[in-house]
Formats: structure tokens, sequence, C-alpha cells
């Protein structure tokens, strides 16, 4: 497989064509940013950490049913993936009250939600990823109802076996992002699950492990991010 010219970067990642025009390189890079991009920096491994993290819960979540865009590890921070279309939503699940839900709704950070939350928000730098319903997701054609409805099954059993494999790893995890692609007709899961996209908390401290350790300047990101990996993937090099 030949590495072509970038078709895409964005905050974290680099998208590059390949001379297979069904497969893609994404490059985990250890940009930071928070705020809309308001708040930069770079983090050691991080890049190699969050890919390793995805390769591993992309692997599960293909070995129990859901499809996926991910082929293979091209290098350490190197993912060679499908080719899909982008569906312009992103979906937020919540199962423990936390960040901007805690803001905007009268939710205290910690509390359980059950059923868990599942947030679309239209997938727009240029209008600020504003929250949407179904109604607003058909009037602008981003998905059709069929669509949706997957889009919604498919998170339900994304985080129902994401929940399992983390507490069997003393970490909880109270929301985090998703984002679906179309290939071949059908729905199926893209981008990356990992301290980026995801919030994770020690079940037994509560401390963050996540992205919200450089939002909030709480500590060593690095060492978060480690540490994560540590617990979730399998003989990893540290």
């Amino acid at each position: 497989m030949i590495k072509q010219e970038a078709l895409y970067s964005g905050k974290a990642k680099t998208v590059y064509k390949t001379d297979d025009p069904e497969k893609l390189i994404m490059e985990f890079r250890n940009s930071l940013t928070a705020f809309d991009g308001k708040k930069k920096s770079e983090a050691p491994k991080k890049g190699y950490y969050n890919a390793r993290i995805s390769q591993t819960l992309f692997k599960l979540l293909e070995e129990n049913g859901i499809k996926t865009h991910f082929n293979s590890m091209l290098s350490d921070t190197e993912m060679v993936v499908d080719a899909v279309e982008i569906v312009k939503i992103e979906v937020i699940v919540r199962n423990i009250a936390a960040g901007s839900l805690t803001k905007k709704y009268p939710f205290k950070t910690g509390e359980k939600l059950d059923p868990p939350i599942i947030i679309f928000d239209y997938k727009s730098d240029e209008f600020g990823d504003p929250m949407i319903n179904d109604d607003m997701a058909l009037a602008m054609g981003l998905a059709t109802k069929a669509e949706l409805a997957e889009i919604r099954k498919l998170s339900l059993k994304i985080n129902s076996i994401l929940i399992e494999y983390l507490a069997e790893r003393n970490l909880l995890l109270p929301d985090f992002k998703l984002e679906f692609g179309r290939r071949k007709g059908k729905i199926v899961l893209a981008d990356e699950i990992s301290c980026d996209t995801c919030r994770f908390w020690d079940m037994t401290t509560g401390e963050s492990l996540d992205k919200d350790v450089f939002r909030f300047d709480k500590g060593d990101l690095v060492a978060a991010y480690r540490e994560v990996a540590k617990r979730i993937v399998p003989g990893i090099k540290l």
C-alpha cells in the first residue's frame, strides 16, 4: 500500500489517500486542542496511545458484531481504514452526567443516567456543532429515518459492550463520541474511540484519565493516556 497526499487534516488526525481508492490511512498525531481550538498543545506519544486504544476497541466491537472502518495498523500511529462517506452527525452517548450536560441541564456531576442519553450534534465547525434532533437531521438531509434508527441502535450496543469491557479494567465511561459512515449501503462505525473522544474515570478514585486532564489542567496528560492504554491494550509497549 502506497501512502499518497493528505485528504484531510483535522485537530488531531490526518487522513491520507492511498493507491487503493477503497482504503485510506488515518494518522494519529500528538496535537491537542480544546475549547474549539482556543487551547492548543502537543503531547509526546499521545498519537500512539490513541491509535492503539482505538485499534483494540475497534477489534473488540468487530468481534461483537459491530462493523467498523478499521482494517489494520500500518505503523504505531497509522491505521488503515475503509473509505466511507461520513454521516455529518456526531453521536454523544452519556452514561454519567459530566461536562456541558451539568452546565446546561439540572444534572449533577457523577449522577448516573438510566437509561443512557443519546445526543446528536450537527458535525460542522462553521455552525459550532449544534445539537439537533431527528427532524433537523431529516430536514438537512444528513440521514434517512432508517439510518438514524440504525445509528441509535448501534450506539446503544457499542455502549453496552464498552461499559462491560472497561469495567473489567476498573474504568468508568461517563460519555463518549461516535461517528458513523456509509460503506456499500451500510452504516459502519468510523473515526476513533480513544482518550480524545471518551471520558474515562478511574472506577475507584473517580480520577479523570482523558482529555479533561488537558482541558482543565488536572495534571499529566501523557501519564493519564498511558494509564488508559496500559489497562485497555494487552501487552502495549509504554
